[in-house]
């Protein structure tokens, strides 16, 4: 099998550090997304709404979407379990990675698509007022995710999840348009400091 990769977008690298968690190791297909190589007829037959990462398995089966493609490792390889142990726990992580997705990387990336400049061949029409308007959003995102941690030592629980994952991303993402927590979100930056020892981090 073979993952199509993308080193500069956010969702590939969630595959990565789910898969360097569990110490599967994937072939990588590099697609370069500033040439739109995403959208070419080749990729496109691959992956019709020309979506990253994308797993292809031997049988010439493809999958796309990040959580769906995680999920299936999590089937072929339970542990250690990234969606968590028990039905709780699976709930739980279910319910934080949404809100991970949403709350912090879809606002994120909003900023990012709407406010680089890089990304107006990419994104059109490329509207800025929609970047600005999900600054907030992030910053308000950083302030439940600050409080949360207050009270536990990973997103959905006593446990590292893929919900934990979509956060680090998330948040790390906001660095190509300069927007990082400071030192006042003490949780929040204890969390993100231990995420980033992991080894997984560097995937």
């Amino acid at each position: 099998m073979k993952l199509y990769d993308s080193k500069m977008a956010p969702n590939p690298r969630r595959v990565r550090m789910f898969l360097a968690e569990k110490g599967i190791k994937v072939d990588l297909v590099p697609v370069d997304i500033m040439k739109q190589e995403h959208k070419t007829p080749e990729y496109r037959a691959k992956s019709p709404q020309a979506l990253l990462p994308a797993l292809e398995l031997d049988d010439g089966t493809v999958i796309t979407e990040s959580v769906a493609i995680c999920r299936y490792f999590e089937e072929l390889q339970p542990e250690p379990p990234l969606f968590g142990a028990t039905p709780l726990e699976r709930a739980l992580v279910e319910m934080w990675n949404r809100r991970m997705e949403f709350g912090v990387l879809f606002a994120t990336a909003m900023v990012f698509r709407h406010t680089h400049p890089a990304m107006a061949p990419l994104e059109v029409p490329q509207c800025q007022d929609w970047g600005q308007a999900n600054v907030d959003k992030v910053r308000a995102s950083w302030e439940w995710m600050d409080r949360e941690l207050a009270t536990r030592p990973f997103i959905a629980g006593e446990n590292f999840s893929i919900a934990d994952i979509t956060g680090f991303v998330g948040v790390q993402f906001g660095k190509v348009v300069k927007l990082q927590p400071d030192e006042t979100y003490k949780n929040l930056t204890r969390w993100m400091g231990e995420i980033a020892a992991r080894p997984s981090a560097a995937a």
